[in-house]
């Protein structure tokens, strides 16, 4: 059994990595485990279970030839078995015992990962903090109050209605109580739909900054929003200045911030409601707008809830990168197509039964076979989710992939390690169903474009419940 990493050697074939030497992997009758369970795509670590083939013909270049420690291993690997390293509890990782995680054992409880306090330190302070500031709507108990973050996703400022999406979102918010309002709101980028800093489908840095004005007016119609809650801005790969040189292809990780010039039209709505709330009330709010890279990270009540926050389509490179294994299932499937139907006897007469046609039987049949297949496509949806999930956290790393396929700045790629595992994770993927899953107690949500592909007029995003630890998908006609 080899743990390593997964990558393709100078000569084409796949190849199995780690810190001693290289060996070729032969993957032709491997089975993955668990099967279509997982991608398994060159630059991530795997773990093999097979045998050894030595070739016959290997002038010294065996395990015990002259290849040498860092060397290339003669022969081969033959795999039989493939599956990722297994993933690790947030809980064990910090030795969280007890109810509630109020109590630290070993483990690494005493090390402060993000700057905010390590879980041993102040992990039970925090946690009463929790049950003291956030409580639930008064009104209606199973509703998230104050402890919420609202996730949008794609929010296109070039297309128009994407701010009619908006706004009816916002509108939804703005009506409940002030003291109500989600804590967060994360809008994810990309903020336009094609690479318009590399002159990408219409315009340039001007009209740039004109889509950002455009979502600055549609922001000041909700002061209540600006006064109470934080927006987070995330880039997408299309936003400035990285897609100025990429032209809208992928761009290193980590990425920074979308710069002031473009976004000081927003920041003075948030500073116009902030002073009208301070003039009016006589007290100071706190509403603000966070430009942050892409990855980031977001802490509630130091180590209580870290949220990782990633805009990238992984599913598509996934699918394009990944090792494709054989399927005796698929060659069964193909050899039943294959076959020729059988031939009906030309002796034997129609029988009447079967030429009558009850119209009620065939529109409930219709139904039922509807309802069937928008059973299989949400079936469909959830384990593409749960495959894209498990991918990522088993890797703990949000790029597992070459660097030919995701670049990645080495001087900052500790920013994109998920270890230990976050409380929730954010994984914006257009490319990929909207979803909310958790995975080893680790939250996974994916809003999806703030405007639903092919539902004409709806709009899309992802309520997460704080103290739930829990998200769902909501849906809005506008």
């Amino acid at each position: 059994m080899l743990l390593g990493l997964l990558t393709i050697s100078p000569t084409g074939t796949l190849a199995i990595n780690d810190l001693t030497g290289s060996i070729a992997l032969d993957l032709t009758h491997a089975k993955p485990i668990p099967e279509d369970g997982a991608w398994f795509a060159p630059g991530m670590i795997v773990l093999v279970d097979g045998t050894y083939e030595e070739e016959d013909n290997n002038a010294g270049g065996g395990l015990g030839g002259s290849g040498g420690v860092g060397g290339t291993i003669g022969g081969k690997f033959i795999g039989f078995f493939i599956g990722g390293p297994p993933c690790e509890r947030r809980t064990v990782t910090l030795g969280l015992t007890g109810k509630n995680d109020t109590t630290a054992g070993g483990g690494f409880g005493w090390v402060d990962f993000l700057g905010v306090g390590s879980e041993r330190a102040v992990g039970s302070k925090m946690r009463k903090l929790e049950e003291r500031l956030i409580r639930p709507s008064d009104d209606d108990p199973e509703k998230g109050g104050r402890g919420r973050m609202v996730v949008i996703g794609e929010v296109c400022l070039d297309q128009p209605r994407t701010l009619q999406a908006l706004k009816k979102l916002f509108g939804l918010y703005a009506a409940e109580p002030e003291e109500d309002t989600p804590m967060t709101f994360v809008l994810m980028g990309n903020f336009v739909q094609h690479a318009v800093m590399a002159r990408g489908g219409s315009g340039g840095s001007i009209e740039y900054k004109e889509y950002f004005d455009g979502l600055a007016s549609t922001l000041s119609e909700y002061p209540t929003l600006l006064q109470s809650a934080t927006f987070i801005f995330v880039p997408g790969d299309n936003d400035g200045w990285a897609s100025s040189f990429s032209a809208g292809a992928a761009t290193p990780l980590p990425r920074k911030a979308v710069p002031e010039m473009f976004t000081s039209r927003v920041k003075r709505a948030f500073a116009a409601a902030n002073a009208e709330a301070e003039k009016e009330k006589g007290a100071k709010t706190d509403g603000e707008a966070i430009w942050t890279s892409n990855p980031s990270r977001l802490s509630l009540f130091g180590p209580t809830h870290e949220i990782v926050l990633l805009r990238d389509n992984m599913s598509g490179r996934l699918r394009r990168t990944a090792v494709k294994f054989s399927s005796k299932s698929a060659d069964e499937d193909e050899d039943m197509e294959m076959s020729p139907p059988p031939e009906r006897n030309p002796r034997s007469e129609p029988d009447p039964a079967e030429m009558e046609v009850d119209t009620e039987v065939q529109a409930a049949e219709s139904h039922v076979a509807e309802a069937a297949a928008d059973e299989e496509a949400l079936s469909s949806d959830l384990h593409a989710a749960r495959k894209l999930v498990k991918t990522i956290l088993d890797q703990g790393y949000l790029s597992p992939f070459g660097m030919a396929i995701r670049p990645v700045l080495w001087n900052y790629a500790s920013s994109l390690q998920v270890y230990p595992l976050p409380t929730a994770m954010v994984l914006m993927d257009t490319e990929a169903p909207a979803f909310c899953v958790t995975y080893e107690g680790c939250h996974v949500m994916n809003p999806g474009s703030v405007v639903a592909p092919g539902r004409r007029g709806m709009a899309k995003w992802v309520e997460y419940d704080i103290r739930n630890k829990v998200g769902k998908v909501r849906e809005a006609l506008f």
